[in-house]
């Protein structure tokens, strides 16, 4: 059997070697058919303390590592969600 792999933000990352990941899905309500958010928050193993707060991370399920523990940290996802300003006017900013 696969082992499940899921995205999810950190929303914490103040414990060593863990961080928490706020994982959010999108389910339609069973009676009025809106899509509704629905999100829970996972432990996940961080080897190297590499991930903080604020990062989309993938997490994947592993054997128990500790009470709460059973995701570790794959990788990082890249979401380019702040592209950097380009000055499109044809001018130079020092000199113009």
């Amino acid at each position: 059997m696969p082992k499940r792999v899921l995205t999810g933000l950190i929303v914490s990352d103040k414990g060593d070697k863990t961080v928490v990941v706020n994982v959010e899905r999108k389910v339609k309500h069973p009676l009025y058919g809106k899509i509704i958010r629905r999100s829970k928050k996972y432990h996940a193993h961080d080897e190297a303390n590499e991930f903080k707060a604020g990062e989309t991370v993938r997490i994947e399920e592993t054997a128990p590592i500790s009470k709460l523990k059973t995701w570790t940290v794959v990788d990082r996802v890249n979401t380019h969600a702040t592209p950097e300003r380009v000055d499109l006017s044809g001018e130079e900013a020092a000199g113009g």
